[in-house]
């Protein structure tokens, strides 16, 4: 299946982005020799004219939907229109296109919180429907949701070979760490790396801590899908996982510990947790194409912290500080 693969055109929208950049150049590094990015500043997928001209300039074979407005739970709060609509709007054009222009693949890349809010843990792909996902989160969860749906009516009625993956909360070098927007791995060591530099006695997080998180390492992810591409061809979603969770107070002790913080934790419980657990059944991937998260998650972390020092370090000598 693989060889047959490795000359069609794959184009990989969010292409420059966290994950999108793993993806291709993983591709790459595994032979496919015509990988094709696609960026904000060339197609903003929001818009059925630039969805068209992706279309036509760059004639894909195989779709991996990666493009995407993300956030922690401040971004989610903050701008709820914004990731609802244009999510929903890059998946909703993308996949209509992609059945207009005989595409042979569509990847549609969901998330963890179209879960329902009170999912029992691990997550199955079958409580996918059992609830409405938690509040803060649904806009962006609802309209990955929404896509999901598309997908399958489109298998359905016009015979597209389109699949939904459903990765967990995803880190590694390269995430982002603004702090407007990040979530809550990069959020957690910007605050304790700066805390360390800057001699701080504390750091503020927000929520209770009881929360619990499971985190995929970037390139683990990378490898998920596109294993998902090479070999799954079904219509039910798969979740993309580690198979493990952590609540949200041992991650900020251990981020603490890994980056040299040893100040107060200041917990503000006047701001939200987000979804009470998260952690996925990870069999379905092991199973129908083979997926399993290879990278311990303290190891991750450390090859985080050091990316993420080494960048912060460039940036102050490029500002001449």
């Amino acid at each position: 299946m693989k060889n047959s693969l490795l000359d069609k055109r794959i184009c990989v929208t969010g292409g420059g982005g966290f994950l999108g950049s793993c993806v291709v150049s993983r591709l790459r590094e595994r032979g496919y020799r015509k990988v094709l990015v696609a960026r904000k500043r060339d197609y903003d997928l929001v818009y059925r004219e630039d969805v068209e001209r992706l279309y036509r300039h760059l004639n894909p074979e195989i779709v991996i939907h990666l493009a995407a407005v993300v956030g922690g739970i401040g971004a989610n709060r903050e701008s709820p229109g914004r990731f609802f609509y244009e999510n929903i709007m890059m998946g909703v054009q993308l996949l209509e296109a992609a059945r207009l222009h005989g595409v042979e693949k569509f990847v549609q890349i969901g998330t963890i919180c179209a879960y329902p809010k009170f999912t029992p843990v691990p997550f199955k792909e079958e409580d996918l429907w059992n609830g409405y996902p938690e509040e803060v989160n649904a806009p962006y969860g609802v309209a990955k949701k929404a896509l999901f749906v598309q997908a399958q009516a489109y298998r359905e009625q016009y015979g597209l070979n389109a699949i939904s993956l459903l990765p967990v909360n995803l880190y590694g070098p390269g995430d982002n760490f603004d702090p407007r927007s990040s979530h809550v791995i990069p959020a957690l060591i910007k605050k304790c790396v700066e805390a360390v530099e800057g001699g701080d006695p504390f750091i503020e997080v927000w929520g209770t801590g009881q929360a619990t998180r499971e985190f995929l390492y970037v390139e683990d992810a990378a490898e998920g899908i596109i294993l998902a591409m090479e070999q799954y061809n079904g219509g039910e979603p798969v979740n993309l996982g580690a198979g493990y969770e952590i609540n949200i107070n041992d991650l900020v002790h251990l981020i603490a510990r890994e980056t040299g913080f040893t100040g107060e934790i200041r917990w503000d419980r006047t701001k939200p947790d987000g979804q009470p657990r998260r952690m996925l059944d990870v069999a379905r991937a092991k199973a129908l194409f083979g997926f399993q998260a290879k990278t311990n998650f303290r190891e991750g972390l450390r090859q985080t912290i050091h990316w993420y020092r080494a960048i912060s370090r460039r940036q102050s000598v490029i500002a001449g500080r």
